[in-house]
């Protein structure tokens, strides 16, 4: 079984060069899962953030669950939500941002193959402008080169 991508943070390959990947697993409560399971959830601008030996994402967006009880009156849509990684990891992730000025950022939401939602976060570090106009035109030569031999 394939695992199944509920969002792709996009924008996060064009801003950014990704250095290194990582698997997490995420701490959402069930309405939020439900909404998550139908893909209402969106990765721009979310930013992975270290506090006390723990990892959180901040900004990622969930939209609230169309048949979410009445009682939770106060939902808030882009709230933290603890990130479950080793302490190893973490710890890692961790001293490479405060060393050397990276950041980690999600990269993905998707659905594992044991049925949990788990995120991909990658450690990156910032293009300049001018290295995105020089990946847009190797992506395009590659694009190209792909047709060329498709027509022969």
């Amino acid at each position: 079984m394939e695992k199944k991508v509920f969002t792709t943070n996009r924008k996060a390959f064009h801003d950014y060069e990704i250095l290194e990947k990582a698997e997490a697993g995420i701490v959402l409560s069930g309405f939020e899962v439900k909404s998550v399971r139908r893909s209402n959830v969106s990765l721009v601008d979310a930013i992975v953030r270290f506090s006390s030996g723990e990892a959180y994402v901040d900004n990622m967006f969930i939209a609230p669950y169309e048949r979410m009880s009445s009682h939770v009156l106060d939902y808030d849509a882009k709230r933290k939500r603890k990130l479950l990684l080793h302490k190893s990891e973490i710890n890692k992730l961790n001293a490479k941002v405060k060393e050397k000025g990276l950041t980690v950022i999600p990269l993905e939401v998707y659905l594992s193959q044991r049925g949990i939602i788990k995120m991909l976060v990658g450690l990156a570090k910032g293009k300049r402008s001018y290295d995105k106009k020089e990946s847009i035109k190797r992506k395009d030569m590659d694009r190209d080169m792909a047709r060329e031999r498709a027509e022969r």
